[in-house]
């Protein structure tokens, strides 16, 4: 079969490409290693782990909060296995979704290993051995989570994010090493769900890529819910032993942690995921990371072989491959398509969310760029006081001459959610007087966006 594009990959990078390729009118084939499409992303990361930390949002707030609202409960119990299997059902139901967007755009799926044999050949391995033949080719293989040499994934005691998302019973003791979002997303989930849960982390700090206010306040917030934080330790060894897992760590004093518990959470960042793909065929290079290397349109080296996602440079999420997926549909039909990189939002699932976007204090700083904060906390807002979500703040960077908006940096409830608001006033390169002249609903949590944009521009916030 004779293809105009194959994409290898169906997460959300691929399927997305694969779609925007068949809508511009091109022959489109998709490759996916494995039974379901969707990719890491919707089988065994984003769409599963937030099914999770909504189910344990509501058995925490059952036991912590409903009293105070006045509903009266006998005490709630966790039916582990039913949260289990409604995340089965989540990940069913999206799957299946992006089954049903293949056929509706025409799209043939392969499924099984995909491989180069040369530019414009694929080999499928699954069920019986299948040869595509194409003109482009979109690399969309993603990642896979990384590790430590001296640790042993036995996926039973010592696992990752993905049999994190399966486990059989909850954990007396979760040991997570790695401070960063997938380690406190699913160390979220197990602590309110009853768990023990310490995190080890190697920075002075958690979420260490996002702005440090950020990862101060969620800090204090993750400690009121119980979680044990131990920062600048050095793990050195992890062993399994029956039920226990042991986990030593050097501390900054140089002295010797012993962490025991019963499971332990490797979750220290993702690592570019090009096994078996053949890239030696075709001879493209990968850099030191593993990743494929690309030209600013996403060009490998191979003028027909174009690379998104994970498997290239930048930060690893799902949107970010779907913008890069959709570039590459359309450099191929000869628009001019643009991805501002610096307006990619980040978000931490946790609750409070923390959802970033632009650069950080850290980052102007290292700049030596003059620039000025406002900032305004939930706990002045009559909606977060109505909903009893008072932890976070909103945290707005503007240049210090020209008043425009430089970061936006979010934590509190339904962050996630809000941060589009400055992705949208950073794309048309909004002031933050501009955002604090724009009518804002009352009450929601949005009007502190309005006024941490009024403390930026002139210190003189309404309601603080």
């Amino acid at each position: 079969m004779k293809y105009d594009v194959t994409v290898i990959g169906s997460g959300p990078g691929g399927y997305v490409a694969a779609i925007r390729c068949a809508q511009l009118g091109f022959k489109t084939a998709i490759v996916e290693k494995y039974n379901t499409l969707g990719g890491t992303c919707l089988n065994v990361g984003c769409i599963p782990s937030k099914a999770l930390l909504d189910s344990s949002e509501h058995f925490h707030n059952a036991e912590h909060t409903f009293k105070e609202h006045g509903i009266d409960i006998p005490a709630p119990k966790v039916n582990f296995k039913q949260m289990i299997a409604r995340k089965g059902d989540v990940v069913q139901q999206n799957t299946d979704g992006i089954q049903y967007l293949m056929k509706k755009n025409k799209i043939d799926v392969f499924h099984g290993h995909g491989s180069f044999v040369d530019k414009n050949t694929i080999k499928v391995a699954g069920e019986k051995e299948e040869t595509i033949s194409t003109d482009k080719v979109i690399i969309a293989t993603g990642s896979k989570p990384s590790s430590l040499p001296f640790i042993n994934i036995d996926k039973k005691r010592v696992i990752t994010s993905t049999e994190a998302l399966e486990l059989k019973e909850i954990p007396k003791h979760m040991i997570i090493i790695g401070g960063g979002v997938i380690g406190l997303e699913l160390g979220s989930v197990y602590k309110r769900l009853g768990a023990e849960v310490s995190v080890v982390e190697f920075f002075d700090r958690i979420i260490p890529g996002m702005d440090g206010t950020m990862s101060k306040e969620l800090t204090k917030s993750l400690k009121k819910l119980g979680v044990k934080f131990y920062l600048k330790h050095k793990v050195t060894g992890v062993e399994a032993k029956g039920k226990d897992v042991i986990v030593k760590a050097d501390t900054p004093k140089g002295e010797v942690l012993e962490l025991k518990g019963d499971y332990c959470l490797v979750s220290i960042g993702r690592r570019a995921y090009t096994d078996g793909l053949g890239l030696e065929n075709v001879g493209i290079a990968t850099d030191k990371a593993g990743r494929i290397e690309t030209d600013a349109h996403l060009k490998t080296s191979v003028d027909n072989i174009f690379a998104i996602g994970d498997v290239v440079k930048g930060a690893m999420l799902a949107h970010k491959a779907e913008e890069e997926g959709v570039l590459v549909a359309e450099q191929l039909a000869g628009q001019k398509p643009h991805i501002n990189y610096n307006l990619i939002p980040g978000v931490v699932y946790t609750w409070p969310e923390v959802a970033g976007v632009g650069q950080t204090e850290e980052q102007l700083k290292e700049e030596g760029k003059a620039y000025k904060i406002g900032s305004f906390p939930y706990k002045a807002l009559g909606r977060a006081r109505a909903s009893m979500d008072t932890d976070g703040l909103v945290k707005i960077l503007a240049d210090k001459a020209t008043d425009e908006i430089l970061g936006v940096h979010i934590i509190g409830a339904r962050a996630a959610d809000m941060i589009a608001a400055g992705v949208t006033a950073m794309e048309f390169r909004a002031s933050a007087e501009d955002v604090s002249r724009m009518s804002h609903a009352h009450p929601t949590y949005m009007e502190a966006v309005k006024e941490a944009c009024l403390a930026a521009t002139d210190a003189r916030p309404i309601h603080m």
